[in-house]
């Protein structure tokens, strides 16, 4: 079985509480076990040019492609999303297989 990844790359609204949405994905993420592994972080580095307006990152890690469609078709991971997508201005998502070169010890 192979590991799968969804990564979402975004840019919030200005308007937008960014500590209160990371509250609720860390929660969703949290109560589901099909989520191997969440992590997160804000750009505080990359010139903007090489940013273009994106600030924020999200890995989630599944098991398997089957667990990301569970995880994805899921009630509760259907009503965050809603929340979640009006909150951003623009966005980039990647869901792929993982093709370990080197892991972590």
């Amino acid at each position: 079985m192979t590991a799968f990844n969804h990564l979402a790359i975004v840019k919030f609204k200005e308007e937008v509480i960014v500590e209160d949405l990371l509250k609720g994905l860390e929660k969703l993420a949290s109560e589901m076990d099909i989520v191997k592994s969440f992590v997160w972080g804000q750009d505080i580095e990359s010139d903007d040019m090489l940013r273009q307006g994106f600030t924020h990152a999200f890995l989630m890690t599944f098991s398997s492609k089957e667990d990301f469609i569970a995880f994805a078709t899921h009630p509760n991971h259907v009503e965050y999303s809603s929340t979640f997508s009006t909150a951003i201005e623009k966005a980039v998502i990647l869901d792929f297989p993982v093709i370990a070169v080197k892991v972590p010890t």
